[in-house]
């Protein structure tokens, strides 16, 4: 029996497709729209303790507060039994995740953390990156319920937190990589290039990235910007990836410009924009002053 805490845009998928592969879920979450879309296809737990009862409790939640706050604040720690595997697929903090792993061996828990990558089209078709940290024992029993959500499944290291610290790096590049994309195709689009030719040009080219090859293609360009992860969760991540760089003694000028650019897209955009739409915010702020040479 599988434990699923969070059904939001990525959680839903996720447990959808765990049931879909065979195994036996309670579900929760604290929106009871959210728990009615699994009335008949696993046992919709009330309560959050009620899932403390599985072998394996799976987290996905938006951060590391929310996280805490289930796992200690709730009393969710408190009820797993011994031996239970706690797994952190949420964008958790590495550092809080390290922190909160001891408090769960005092109860015979094991914690790992275990991220994604993909977005929501990933976890709907089962093709996430999923990366974990933790024991090695622990990862090979986890590894049949990871191998149902994603086609990439990598145990990054024996430490806990060694998930959630790549996945935090990952989605710092992966937004630095948007915001030059949208800078470099609005200049181009300026100049009058075809967008499209652009990423044409650029995805057979060493300039290439996700954004070129998907982001732009299916979010911007379409106007859809509907991406299924959120601009202020991006955000978040790069900060938490920052401070990491930034703990480490590592140089990180690019990586702190672009955290300063997406808070100032967050200041502007709604509280629940999509991270993609950060080209939109660049398109709108596009300096038209006449320069004299």
């Amino acid at each position: 029996m599988i434990g699923f805490v969070g059904l939001g845009n990525m959680g839903e998928p996720m447990a959808g497709r765990l049931i879909g592969s065979g195994h036996d879920l309670t579900v929760f979450d604290v929106a009871q729209a959210a728990r009615e879309r699994f009335a008949g296809r696993a046992t919709v737990a009330e309560r959050l303790l009620d899932v403390a009862g599985a072998e394996v409790v799976i987290l996905m939640l938006p951060d590391s507060a929310v996280v805490e706050r289930v796992v200690l604040g709730d009393g969710l720690l408190d009820r797993l039994a011994p031996g239970t595997l706690l797994v952190d697929m949420s964008s958790s903090d590495p550092a809080r995740t390290r922190a909160l792993a001891p408090r769960a061996a005092e109860r015979g828990v094991t914690l790992v953390d275990a991220p994604v990558s993909g977005g929501v089209g990933g976890a709907r078709t089962g093709t996430l990156t999923i990366m974990a940290g933790g024991p090695a024992e622990a990862f090979a029993r986890l590894r049949p319920i990871f191998d149902a959500l994603g086609s990439r499944v990598v145990h990054a290291g024996e430490v806990v937190g060694a998930g959630h610290a790549v996945k935090a790096l990952n989605n710092l590049m992966s937004a630095a990589h948007l915001m030059v994309t949208s800078e470099a195709l609005l200049a181009g689009q300026a100049f009058g290039l075809d967008p499209q030719v652009m990423l044409d040009i650029v995805n057979a080219s060493s300039g290439r990235s996700g954004s070129t090859e998907t982001k732009w293609p299916k979010f911007v360009l379409t106007g859809k910007y509907d991406s299924g992860f959120g601009l202020r969760l991006m955000l978040k991540d790069m900060r938490i990836a920052l401070g990491l760089e930034q703990g480490t003694g590592t140089p990180a000028p690019v990586s702190a410009a672009a955290v300063a650019a997406w808070a100032a897209a967050a200041e502007d955009l709604p509280a629940d924009a999509d991270h993609t739409e950060v080209a939109a915010w660049l398109s709108g702020h596009r300096d038209t002053t006449e320069h004299e040479e």
